[in-house]
């Protein structure tokens, strides 16, 4: 039987970005393990802080599997083992990974297990392509993923626009790169007649109002500021009714996003809204007359698809993944010019028509997009490297 271990360490009370998709690929390769005769096991390692407390506690998430090992280093020092390239004392860990014939890094990094076979996931390269959009830990990435590579034996990403910035700027044999495209977190059904309701009930925000709707984290990579900047030209041009609401934690440099919004002459109808529930965000999804994604560069572009997915109508980038995820059901513009994302977005808000196409055909494109076949495609590219190499008993 095939073993595979995964690394669960970036899963978390309130996960996002990398945390959700290891959480849901955990999740969905969980359901498949009997049916498809193969093993799966987690690796867990603390935090800093927990593991300086002596704390081997695992997320609720995590308590609900029966094969989890607790690794008893944190990150960050395994992070300056991986620094000196030192196998041998690596393989006094190895034991927390079991004897398994798959060893799988979901963050950027994957241990030298000597008895297993490796897969690293990259997801985007951005700490390369654009370190300005980085923070200082993010930015030391290049070295970490650069030696990891000399023992990795196939890398995941998420994109098609992902795997061409692996093969160009790490030099990446396009044959060892395998995609495997993420998927909502969310269904069309998601919020019933009654959840919605009692949603509305709870949460005081005015939803008469209408709005468009920003989903991330608040970061420059986001260019969350030619947001603000073509939200203050239609209400100043077009007097749009409107409200702006910006969904999203602090990420890191987000000083200058709530600098455009105090110096904005409608502030009073820009809202930061933080960390929401799963069923907050998606009523905000279902009931915005636009979602406006206007990012720089994306590994895939989760919140388009959540998005389409509940049937708000998309203004997105016309750069990196994000055509791949949008197809033909969004408005795609260069996000360089806020003009033309004014424009575009004034487009739907006028033109009912679009506005109705845009969403149906949002919805139908969602549905090419499971966490199931994500998972699917996972196991697909683990049998494509263990099974010309490896005699798996059954």
């Amino acid at each position: 039987m095939l073993k595979v271990v995964i690394d669960a360490t970036p899963v978390s009370a309130k996960p996002s970005g990398v945390g959700f998709f290891v959480a849901n690929l955990i999740s969905s390769l969980s359901d498949l393990q009997y049916s498809e005769n193969f093993s799966l096991g987690l690796v867990f390692q603390p935090g800093l802080k927990s593991w300086l407390r002596g704390g081997k506690s695992l997320p609720d998430s995590l308590k609900s599997y029966s094969n989890v090992n607790f690794f008893p280093m944190p990150v960050r020092v395994s992070d300056l083992l991986l620094a000196t390239e030192n196998k041998f004392l690596f393989s006094r860990f190895e034991k927390y990974f079991g004897n398994s014939h798959i060893i799988h890094g979901t963050n950027y990094s994957v241990y030298p297990c000597r008895k297993s076979l490796k897969v690293m996931n990259l997801y985007d390269l951005t700490f390369m392509k654009y370190p300005q959009y980085v923070d200082s830990v993010v930015a030391k990435y290049t070295q970490k993923v650069q030696r990891c590579l000399k023992w990795t034996d196939l890398v995941m990403t998420i994109s098609e626009s992902s795997k061409q910035d692996i093969v160009e700027y790490l030099h990446v044999d396009p044959d060892k790169i395998h995609v495997t495209p993420l998927a909502s977190r969310y269904h069309s059904n998601s919020l019933l007649g009654r959840k919605t309701e009692m949603l509305l009930e709870r949460f005081d925000f005015d939803f008469s109002r209408p709005y468009l709707l920003f989903v991330s984290n608040i970061e420059p990579r986001k260019n969350i500021n030619s947001l603000i900047e073509a939200f203050n030209y239609l209400k100043s041009k077009y007097d749009i009714p409107h409200n702006l609401v910006l969904i999203g934690k602090k990420g890191w440099r987000y000083e200058p996003v709530f600098t455009a919004i105090e110096d904005s002459p409608w502030s009073d109808s820009i809202h930061h809204l933080d960390y929401l529930s799963d069923d907050l965000v998606a009523l905000f999804y279902s009931k915005a007359d636009v979602f406006v994604y206007p990012s720089h560069y994306e590994g895939f572009g989760l919140p388009v698809l959540e998005a389409m997915t509940l049937g708000a109508p998309v203004v997105s980038s016309n750069c990196s993944s994000i055509p791949e995820v949008a197809g033909d059901a969004a408005l795609l513009i260069n996000p360089s010019e806020p003009l033309e994302l004014a424009e575009s977005i004034l487009k739907i808000i006028s033109d009912s028509h679009l506005r109705q196409d845009l969403i149906i055909k949002g919805k139908e494109r969602a549905k090419l997009f499971t966490w199931e076949r994500t998972a699917r495609q996972t196991l697909q590219a683990y049998k494509s490297l263990i099974e010309p190499r490896v005699k798996i008993e059954v």
